[in-house]
């Protein structure tokens, strides 16, 4: 067996001759790092017509998109062979939505939620050929609280990639960078996770390396089995600020040394920029943040969930194109390569844990409170660096109007501020003059649809709801941000009444809600709903033509709809 080490849109990896990429830069040159995925995989369905046959399948994928599987509903086998020996760490970055991991024959993991990633750590592993086998599960059941029959597809299978690492006994699990400003000046704080895995207390030394200096730990010691935090804060000169017009990047990189030898590390990136809520405002680097934004699913006919590489920068060409500046991930985390797009082109993300349009009765789910926790956990955690990421939500039109509600909301933001208190925090409600936990979020947000879903003027609409969170709650002068406009829209649909899904209508209606919103002197920005058509499960349906949410700028292949001219102008790009 041989590496090639390679580089691609700054890739550092170790591949079997071919080339991959699981991030847009290096994230190590000292672990021996490769995708599984990128490859040819097996595939086998373990229910229905096809239950047991083998196909051969090129993964990450969604299965739906294999002609005999487009509406396949259960439990789905993926299996690869691969050569390895020693320690092992496996990342998987998204399997949907429920995984079950085998090396061998032998059960080593096990994860819900198809937009987070786990890992697994295999021992002492002979060195040879090894069979890796993933059971993936979209079923809809009592045990999925946050996948439900919604608003878009639930697709099945490994819809990102897999990765293998060599790891030593201990090593890096991560590095988290919070830059801040104190009087003016750049400081950064700096932390760094070890990981001991084994059965004894081990021993290093730790350098980072960040934005031209070098911070060194003597002898820091790692209980057995156990974890390490280390940290430290540094000020900084002559630094240049990421900004949308100037989206300026900096490494952070960790190196562990033992007994004069260096023997892990860990890269990731970050952004000298500071995200702060004053008033009625959200200030990046102290100026107004004013959002032109579009909400964006993972959604592609073609892949699914498991959108290449290629699609996501295509489609983030298409959103700059339109004028926008930011991208709503709805509703769930989104895959860190999009993001290491954003980063580099300095588009802002408001970035959500998954939950949409859960009922009091569904927030009741034993198993709610457990899985949305952990969403938030593997959220920030993986994503803490990208300083596109202005922004944490949560719980998208979910009961916000109950107090059951009110007591999930409060528990998951007191959660997000343990975890990142750098970052404002909201949640997009849809309780019209009902909502009762303004008082939590550092932004208030709302989705309107009028004109779509009732015919009251955009203007007299917006103002009524802004009055009343002014008047009666305790959103009183936090920002205010409208999270979701929009109309349907049918691609090619059009006629000389200009009725509803045509695309006439659609343009129309979008003209005069983006004319009412943009105006409204105390909004901070708006999000169209949506980028792209989607589609949307079949057990929900809720009365979408085509089984689609036909909202789209664009269709679902990317075509543009007339509308599409209309928020380039609205956006100030026509």
């Amino acid at each position: 067996m041989y590496f090639i080490r390679v580089c691609y849109h700054g890739a550092d990896l170790y591949m079997k001759g071919e080339l991959r990429m699981i991030r847009t830069f290096a994230t190590h040159k000292i672990r021996r790092q490769r995708e599984l995925t990128g490859s040819l995989w097996k595939f086998s369905p373990c229910q229905g017509e096809h239950k047991g046959e083998v196909y051969q399948v090129v993964t990450p994928c969604c299965w739906e998109s294999h002609p005999k599987f487009v509406n396949y509903r259960g439990e789905g086998e993926y299996t690869t062979v691969f050569e390895a020996g020693g320690t092992i760490r496996l990342e998987f970055k998204g399997v949907s939505h429920t995984a079950a991991v085998f090396l061998d024959g032998r059960e080593i993991a096990g994860h819900y939620n198809a937009y987070t990633g786990f890992d697994s750590i295999v021992k002492n592993l002979a060195s040879g050929e090894h069979t890796l086998t993933i059971r993936a599960d979209n079923r809809f059941s009592e045990d999925s609280a946050l996948h439900i029959p919604n608003d878009y597809m639930s697709y099945g299978g490994v819809s990102r990639p897999v990765v293998l690492e060599e790891v030593d006994d201990l090593y890096i699990r991560y590095v988290h960078v919070t830059p801040y400003r104190d009087g003016g000046v750049w400081k950064a704080k700096l932390e760094i996770c070890l990981k001991n895995i084994s059965e004894m207390e081990l021993c290093t030394e730790v350098r980072a390396e960040l934005a031209g200096k070098t911070l060194e730990w003597g002898s820091t010691a790692v209980p057995p089995d156990g974890e390490t935090i280390i940290s430290a804060s540094e000020t900084f000169q002559d630094i240049r600020t990421w900004t949308p017009e100037q989206p300026d990047l900096y490494e952070v990189r960790a190196l562990l040394i033992r007994e004069g030898r260096e023997t892990d590390d860990l890269t990731d990136r970050f952004g000298f920029r500071e995200i702060t809520v004053q008033d009625k405002d959200i200030l990046l680097n102290g100026e107004k943040l004013e959002i032109r934004g579009v909400c964006r699913h993972e959604d592609h006919p073609q892949f699914g969930c498991a959108l290449p590489f290629e699609a996501m920068a295509a489609d983030l060409e298409q959103i700059k194109d339109l004028g926008a500046n930011s991208v709503r991930t709805a509703h769930y985390p989104n895959d860190e390569r999009f993001l290491d797009l954003c980063d580099e082109q300095g588009i802002l993300i408001w970035e959500e844990n998954h939950a949409r349009g859960l009922s009091e009765e569904d927030m009741r789910n034993k198993n709610f409170e457990r899985q949305a926790e952990q969403v938030i956990h593997e959220m920030i955690g993986a994503h803490y660096n990208h300083p596109c990421i202005y922004i944490w939500g949560i719980l998208n039109e979910c009961a916000s109007d109950s107090d059951y509600g009110k007591d999930c909301y409060r528990r998951q933001f007191e959660l997000i501020r343990s975890l990142d208190d750098s970052r404002p925090c909201s949640f997009a409600s849809c309780k019209f003059k009902t909502d009762r936990c303004f008082g939590l979020p550092d932004v208030v947000s709302y989705n309107i649809y009028p004109l779509w879903y009732h015919d009251t003027p955009v203007d007299e609409y917006l103002d009524d709801l802004y009055q009343w969170i002014q008047n009666e709650t305790e959103g009183k002068g936090k920002p205010f941000l409208v999270t979701e406009i929009g109309a349907g829209g049918i691609y090619g649909c059009r006629n000389p009444r200009h009725s509803k899904w045509t695309e006439e209508y659609q343009a129309e209606t979008l003209e005069k809600q983006l004319t009412a919103v943009l105006d409204y002197k105390d909004c901070s920005g708006v999000y169209i709903w949506q980028f792209c058509d989607v589609r949307v499960s079949d057990e929900w349906f809720g009365g979408r033509p085509r089984t689609m949410n036909n909202k789209g700028i664009v269709d679902e292949y990317r075509r543009p709809k007339l509308c599409y001219e209309v928020v380039r102008r609205k956006f100030g790009q026509g």
